[in-house]
């Protein structure tokens, strides 16, 4: 019964709905031809869902009872990260299109057609959600893991709601109303756009086949399930759930089932809805949209002299250890927009970073700064062109990286801020706030604060050092070698930085030794290696304590966090075995 054809399921809904019992009306509504009325209406006859006259018979007008959509499940759990500026202050799902929040529209789509139990997925920023509960009587279902998932577990989530029910995405915007209120067989929504990221193709009568094009038709992202696709989603997702790996895929990748698509598809035109998966999509479809103008694009404007079309190609950057960052072009010009991270109020003196700028900035082997906040942390700088961060395998670009570094500490410049290493370890130990998660870490610690005079006595001078010296933060560009993102920089001693460059690109002892000797050009003494040594050890503890004060904000960053303390566990005792302690 469930596997009625749409076009059958058509005719009789009409029938239904609109008391019609001429061949020739209804082939003007549903625009079919008076042959194909007259195949589809002997067939409802013939399976006892009409009666000679047209009627509904008791059966028909079971089945189209049941046929009703009961419910509807709206994904908004994404961070949206090609929504970069937008997302650091609302979520996609509420960005106003013509003064209206995107899932606003959605739910009074669904309403209109009377669909009222709706869920919403939600995850990042999902307290901006809540009023939705009151506004219009629907369901948060909070997924906890949208940094680390994509939204096939957030289907998974409302698994037992799938049966008659729509899945729609929060991010897209329909000319008309999509959603009807009865439906029969289960569809996948797709656009008659022709596009790279889409390998499949919807045919005349609905199936959906692999293009055998580079191009296929756009996926929407809006389904209707039918009870009986809804069972075997469902199993799907229960058993995606037993290989949580495939919940880093998006929710059409169980679709395809042994290299076949299981739902039918429906084309819909180009023209008839917007997905606003970036801000110049926004933008286009809505110039006054009050999203379309946040603090970091107020920056933009003033600074470089334009207005919302002159900024273009916006493109959010790796995400960072500490910051989001987003790319975009101005002219004929590529420039650089920070936005401070999670939690960046705690880790850095936005004023101390200032000062470092100004006492460096006529280097000419830093970035090109044109705004930085010393309150709020935000910065503008050109993009350097033709570049690339150093390999830390590539032994001629490294010991040029430590060339620019011993330039750099040898050009003395001061600031009135220092960068206290022992006091920092234990401000992100406090930060944490909490037992570390590593069992034997008091006796860790214990062991690198027995080093801290050892240090202290051998320290030879204190100069501005940058104290994250990572391979990433070196930039090469054709015959140049930039020094970039002096956040953390401040009076120490130089010797710090070499050590920081060693643990950031996870060096083994070999290594560390070379890198050593690139610095000092083959004329280091053992004390000083055994220094360097200590600083590991230290650095190791400090950047464990920041990893772990991360975790605790729902960041993880995988192998590099154990590293650290392994350099902090290892290296300590090389140096205290050093000493004879």
């Amino acid at each position: 019964m469930n596997k009625m054809s749409n076009d059958k399921f058509l005719v009789l809904n009409i029938i239904n709905t609109k008391s019609i019992n001429s061949q020739r009306k209804l082939a003007e509504e549903t625009t079919f031809s008076l042959g194909k009325i007259n195949r589809l209406v002997v067939e409802l006859k013939n399976e006892k869902f009409l009666a000679e006259n047209m009627d509904l018979t008791i059966k028909g007008k079971e089945y189209c009872s049941k046929q009703r959509i009961r419910r509807a499940i709206i994904l908004a759990a994404g961070y949206g990260m090609r929504m970069v500026p937008i997302n650091t202050e609302e979520p996609k799902g509420l960005l106003e299109i013509n003064g209206e929040p995107l899932i606003e529209r959605i739910i009074k789509q669904l309403h209109s057609v009377g669909i009222k139990e709706i869920y919403i997925v939600v995850g990042f920023m999902k307290e901006h959600y809540e009023y939705l509960i009151d506004k219009f009587g629907v369901k948060l279902i909070i997924n906890s893991h949208y940094e680390n998932y994509k939204n096939m577990y957030s289907l998974f989530l409302t698994r037992n709601y799938l049966m008659n029910s729509y899945i729609i995405p929060c991010d897209i915007w329909f000319k008309e109303n999509p959603f009807s209120n009865v439906g029969s067989e289960s569809y996948y929504l797709f656009s008659k756009e022709q596009v790279i990221n889409s390998k499949w193709e919807v045919q005349p009568r609905g199936g959906v086949k692999k293009s055998l094009k580079e191009l296929g038709d756009r996926m929407v992202g809006l389904a209707f399930i039918n009870k009986y696709d809804g069972e075997i989603i469902k199993g799907l997702l229960n058993k995606a759930n037993q290989s949580p790996n495939l919940f880093h895929n998006f929710w059409e990748k169980i679709l395809e089932q042994n290299k076949k698509f299981i739902l039918k598809g429906k084309l819909i035109s180009s023209d008839d809805f917007k997905e606003i998966n970036s801000y110049e999509e926004l933008r286009d479809l809505d110039f006054n949209s009050s999203h379309l103008q946040s603090d970091s694009i107020k920056i933009i404007e003033n600074i470089l002299k334009t207005d919302l079309n002159g900024i273009s190609n916006i493109k959010v950057l790796k995400k960072g250890m500490t910051n989001r960052s987003f790319f975009f072009e101005h002219n004929d010009d590529k420039y650089i927009m920070r936005i401070p991270g999670k939690g960046t109020d705690e880790l850095i003196n936005r004023r101390d970073e200032f000062e470092t700028y100004e006492a460096i900035k006529d280097l000419g082997w830093t970035e090109n700064i044109l705004y930085l906040n010393p309150n709020n942390g935000y910065k503008l700088s050109k993009f350097i062109k033709n570049a690339k961060n150093c390999n830390p395998n590539d032994l001629k670009q490294v010991a040029k990286c430590m060339d620019l570094l011993r330039k750099f500490h040898s050009s003395n410049i001061k600031v009135n801020h220092c960068f206290n290493l022992y006091k920092q370890i234990n401000f992100y130990e406090d930060l944490r706030n909490g037992q570390s998660a590593y069992r034997d870490y008091k006796t860790i610690k214990k062991r690198v604060f027995k080093l801290r005079p050892f240090i202290e006595r051998n320290v030879k001078k204190k100069v501005l050092c940058h104290i994250d010296a990572n391979p990433d933060n070196f930039i090469f560009s054709k015959n140049h070698l930039y020094l970039i993102d002096w956040e953390y920089a401040g009076m120490q001693d130089p010797d710090i930085d070499i050590a920081m460059f060693a643990i950031y690109a996870m060096y083994d002892q070999q290594k560390i030794d070379k890198l050593i000797q690139f610095y000092y050009h083959n004329q280091c003494d053992s004390l000083t290696k055994q220094k360097i040594y200590a600083y590991i050890a230290a650095c190791g503890l400090l950047w464990s304590n920041w990893c772990e004060y991360k975790q605790s904000l729902g960041l993880d960053f995988g192998a590099y966090s154990i590293a650290q303390y392994r350099y902090a566990k290892e290296y300590s005792k090389k140096v205290l075995n050093y000493l004879g302690e």
